[in-house]
């Protein structure tokens, strides 16, 4: 069969450029890639007491059988989305089946016609492909940059002239190409300033951050002053899935006219009792959480001292970022760390801006500080070798 030459070019243009992408099994690498921050992906009383809490409440299925609007609405998703309402103080919650699921499905049914919607330049690529479906206009500001912003409000807000048009701003707390931060505070007094909605994807930041790892916007007291928060569960929940905090009447806006919710099959019981399982554990006990900070802390240190902190971006997350230009230079780079038994990872262009390729360190509560020493050394033997 005839493969089309179009994609077939685009194909080309990406082995040509060095940035072809492929499918790897898993390896037994020492883990410096993975999401799983907590390592509750791999935590057997996470696992045990999942399966003990589906047979205590006669749930022996294993599929949710059709749509949450359907038949697949089943108890586990009512117990999960309680439970999150009173753990991240929310008026509700709406779990999805993915975070992108969850962009996808926020951003192209609550942006209208004639609204504005200002994001910072490295939002993750799911916000961004919910914008595109929209029918909004997208204007992108400099990344945490207020005064780009500011800019961006003053000229807006005056075009914005019916009642029903509005503005809103979306961010990360955490990002996840560079593991830095924006000022949440000074952003939401902008918004307030200019009559605009913030909207706040929490996805590296919940399990990490705030009072048992409640994320950084409720660490800052802020929540109830957020139009909306995204947190997953595939980074430190170790899981899968996302959901959507706000209030009620966004609950029930998105039940009708999130196509990304209305029709897919929804997560298995299994799944959703997995997350709770793992709120549970970490709302129980703080010692993983606080193992992944003192990482964390150990890591920076180690930087400063090998003297490589103008190639790292500044962060205070589990991720780290090592910027080396070029495709190729980068990917030679990661090549020798795995070679030394480190599942270190390469970002190249186009996922980020040319010019900004780079190492992504992900820090687990697993990991030992002599791994971290390990890792640290052979990334300075490669980075002085040039």
């Amino acid at each position: 069969m005839r493969f089309p030459k179009k994609l077939d070019h685009k194909l080309q243009k990406r082995l040509n450029s060095n940035a072809m992408r492929s499918l790897k099994p898993q390896n037994n690498l020492v883990d410096f890639s993975s999401n799983d921050y907590l390592g509750m992906a791999r935590n057997e009383q996470v696992f045990d007491k999942t399966h003990q809490y589906l047979r205590d409440n006669n749930m022996q299925l294993n599929g949710a059988t059709g749509s949450r609007l359907l038949s697949g609405n089943h108890d586990m998703y009512e117990e999960l989305e309680t439970y999150l309402c009173d753990f991240h103080n929310a008026e509700s919650a709406l779990v999805f089946n993915s975070g992108y699921d969850a962009n996808v499905g926020f951003f192209s049914s609550v942006l209208q016609r004639g609204d504005i919607i200002l994001y910072d330049e490295f939002i993750h690529a799911s916000i961004r492909d919910g914008l595109k479906m929209s029918d909004a206009k997208g204007y992108k500001f400099k990344h945490n940059d207020l005064e780009n912003l500011k800019e961006l409000l003053t000229r807006h807000a005056e075009l914005v002239s019916a009642p029903e048009q509005e503005i809103y701003i979306v961010t990360e707390s955490i990002f996840s190409m560079d593991g830095d931060a924006p000022n949440l505070i000074k952003i939401l007094e902008l918004g307030k300033k200019y009559g605009a909605h913030l909207v706040v994807d929490e996805a590296h930041a919940v399990g990490l951050f705030g009072d048992k790892g409640r994320g950084i916007v409720q660490d800052l007291g802020i929540e109830e002053a957020i139009f909306a928060r995204i947190i997953t569960f595939g980074k430190a929940i170790g899981s899968h899935g996302a959901a959507i905090l706000g209030s009620s009447l966004l609950k029930e806006y998105l039940v009708n006219f999130s196509r990304s919710l209305i029709y897919t099959t929804g997560l298995s019981p299994h799944a959703v009792a997995t997350i709770k399982m793992v709120y549970t554990l970490i709302n129980n006990n703080q010692t993983t959480i606080e193992s992944l900070k003192n990482k964390i802390t150990y890591f920076r240190r180690r930087i400063q001292e090998l003297n490589m902190g103008k190639i790292f971006i500044e962060s205070n997350s589990a991720i780290h970022c090592c910027v080396i230009h070029g495709n190729e230079r980068v990917k030679q780079g990661a090549a020798q760390l795995q070679q030394r038994g480190f599942d270190v990872k390469p970002i190249l262009s186009p996922t980020v801006p040319e010019g900004q390729e780079r190492l992504r360190f992900c820090l687990h509560s697993y990991n030992s500080e002599k791994e971290i020493d390990e890792v640290l050394e052979t990334l300075r033997i490669f980075v002085t070798s040039y």
